[in-house]
């Protein structure tokens, strides 16, 4: 097999040859957001409406009876510290309006929504509600890049938009990601990451979330915009097309190497179509040797040198390139070779984790992601 040394591991900047190999590199840091600055936080009291028991009983039969059931008998509702609230059904048509009255409560849900504050959702986890405990909600419909709004009409009265003034965020939310979008009517809607935020006309109470599910397009909103649960399965459909238009973001900015979070294996590295990048146990740093010839490429293809002006997220003086046998060039990262897996089918699909023990996704200093499970 080739041996090539990396020149990184043996010379100093100056050119003096090293004794021992250099600490890892280390990531600029990311900057520590500092505790926003208290204040007094300007509440918009939520007109209180009676509603006659008749209209009461009406409807508790409505939201029992809902046409269709998404969650298989209930749907998740919020569980604030010490509450336990009853989880309500499902409905089938697109917008979730059903037939027959509007359960109490559905009047003024147009209001500002005040302070955020991030509540449990059962099945769900972190969610977030607006200042007197009820749940918001986005729309898979609508864009957040730029931020637009497609529910108007009879989608509009089913859920009515939360308005944009004065909302501030407690613990849990970012205040940078509050802003707001102008809908057809000239009315400022209230955003978070850029989505729209609604509420749903038929949570009758603080705590309720049935309109979690929805059409499969209406999402509990999570504290970063993304749908709540989005790692437990719920808005898989959303958060596809999310990560599509972040590599699309970055294939605009001639990204071609992109440090990425992933909540399993933590800091992994993706090339500018969303690969995932692994490196080979049977490869060797020091000296540089390439392991992976001949039918092993079929599987396993070598990655291609990229311009190191055009990473994100990684130091680049860990971006390197080997000549492997055939006299092609591989891309290297901390002078380990790596590759794209051709079993990944989709954008930040890493099933080539730990494949036969032997081949492991790279983190963005070089090393192997752990493994779990």
């Amino acid at each position: 097999m080739p041996r090539v040394q990396c020149w990184r591991d043996l010379t100093n900047s100056r050119g003096y040859p090293l004794l021992t190999l250099p600490a890892p590199y280390q990531l600029p840091g990311a900057r520590k957001r500092g505790t926003e600055p208290e204040g007094e936080i300007v509440k918009m009291k939520r007109r209180e409406i009676f509603a006659g028991s008749a209209v009461a009983v009406l409807m508790m039969t409505t939201a029992a009876c809902g046409s269709s059931d998404n969650y298989g008998g209930k749907a998740p509702a919020v569980q604030p510290v010490g509450d336990s609230k009853q989880a309500g059904s499902g409905y089938g048509d697109p917008y979730g309006s059903g037939a027959g009255a509007a359960p109490a409560g559905a009047a003024g849900k147009s209001g500002p929504a005040g302070q955020l504050k991030v509540s449990e959702v059962q099945g769900l986890g972190p969610g977030v509600t607006d200042s007197e405990g009820f749940t918001l909600y986005r729309f898979d419909k609508d864009t957040p890049k730029p931020p637009k709004s497609n529910c108007e009409g009879d989608c509009a009265a089913a859920w009515p938009a939360v308005a944009a003034d004065d909302a501030s965020v407690s613990e849990g939310i970012d205040a940078a990601l509050l802003g707001s979008v102008a809908r057809a009517d000239g009315t400022k809607q209230l955003t978070l990451a850029g989505w729209p935020v609604y509420r749903y006309s038929k949570d009758a109470k603080a705590g309720d979330a049935l309109g979690e599910g929805v059409g499969g397009t209406w999402h509990v909103l999570g504290p970063g915009g993304k749908p709540a649960g989005a790692s437990k399965g719920a808005g898989a459909g959303a958060e596809k097309e999310e990560k599509k238009e972040e590599k699309a973001d970055a294939a605009a900015k001639g990204g071609e190497l992109t440090a990425v979070q992933n909540p399993q294996l933590g800091t992994l590295v993706e090339d500018g179509e969303g690969k995932t990048l692994y490196r080979f146990d049977k490869d060797s740093a020091w000296p540089m040797k390439i392991g992976c010839v001949d039918a092993c490429t079929d599987t396993w293809k070598p990655a291609k040198p990229v311009d190191k002006e055009k990473v994100n997220g990684i130091a680049p003086e860990l971006i390197g390139k080997v000549k492997r046998p055939d006299g092609s060039e591989q891309l290297t990262i901390d002078c380990w070779p790596v590759y794209t897996f051709t079993g990944d089918k989709e954008p930040g699909d890493t099933t080539g984790h730990n494949n036969k023990g032997l081949w492991f996704a790279i983190t963005d200093k070089g090393k192997k992601a752990k493994v779990v499970g």
